[in-house]
């Protein structure tokens, strides 16, 4: 297991099929060398790695009706749907409290992705470098185009990591884990479709660049799709999505949809146990 990588997608509120995925592992006592995690990802990964079962359900359905954490009213006033000072400085730090010690000493790296505003490029920030800051950058991976503000880091401006690289599974294999474990947010089948005509209208004045990449999005992760299932059929990756199409969107707020989707996770995680371990235990 000490080649194996995990690659968490992001999906808003649909990661609460990888918050149930993570918490059976932890149920399990696995975890594994190599952790990166994009948008909603990320921040499951980051209950996981520090070693909190229950959080990430606490959180993210426990919260899912207050206003703080998602609304409207956020949008109106802060030009943001989520509430991302809520999510990221007063839940850690008052309410569900964030294990950063834990966190800092968990022996696994683990690597936040975001999108550089400017560039248009990926960027990727390491525990190692960066772990006094690991709220800033999952706020920052987490920041959706026209639904969340940009976030200054590092000298750079960052967005969502989704735009660039939303499964980011090269990454891990440029970092030298040939063998990965994906867990998807959607199910078998699923095709990103092209930006509807209402996105024309909607455009960025100060990120021309992200502009561009949004428009092109659905053929960048179709293709990382049709990459992941080549490398699933050279037995190179484990892929854990949704056995069952669920209708929860990015931004659900309905607590029994999530509770069924996390448990979902679950229990695809479960079923799926003898099999992940048949997959760590070979050589590739």
């Amino acid at each position: 297991m000490l080649d194996t990588g995990l690659i968490l997608e992001g999906g808003g509120m649909r990661g609460l099929y990888t918050a149930g995925i993570l918490e059976s592992f932890m149920e399990q006592d696995l975890y594994f060398p190599y952790v990166i995690g994009v948008s909603a990802g990320a921040c499951m990964a980051a209950s996981y790695l520090s070693r909190q079962p229950g959080r990430n359900k606490e959180v993210n359905i426990g919260f899912a009706g207050d206003k703080r954490y998602l609304s409207f009213r956020n949008f109106i006033t802060k030009r943001e749907l989520f509430g991302m000072d809520f999510l990221f400085e007063e839940i850690p730090e008052r309410y569900v409290p964030f294990d950063y010690e834990t966190y800092k000493n968990s022996p696994e790296k683990f690597v936040i992705a975001a999108t550089d505003c400017t560039t248009g490029e990926a960027v990727y920030f390491e525990k190692d470098q960066h772990a006094d800051h690991l709220t800033t950058l999952l706020r920052a991976s987490s920041s959706l185009p026209f639904i969340a503000p940009s976030v200054a880091y590092d000298n750079r401006l960052l967005l969502d990591g989704g735009i660039v690289d939303p499964i980011p599974v090269k990454k891990a294999q440029n970092d030298g884990y040939k063998k990965n474990i994906i867990v998807l947010t959607k199910p078998p089948g699923y095709r990103k479709q092209p930006p509807g005509r209402m996105s024309s209208f909607i455009k960025s004045k100060k990120y021309p660049v992200i502009n561009k990449l949004l428009a092109t999005r659905y053929k960048l992760y179709n293709d990382t799709l049709d990459y992941i299932y080549s490398e699933e059929e050279k037995g190179n990756v484990f892929i854990i999505q949704p056995s069952v199409a669920m209708p929860v969107g990015r931004v659900e707020k309905n607590k029994e949809k999530l509770e069924r989707l996390y448990e979902l996770g679950r229990q695809d995680a479960q079923s799926q146990m003898e099999k992940l371990q048949r997959f760590l235990s070979k050589t590739i």
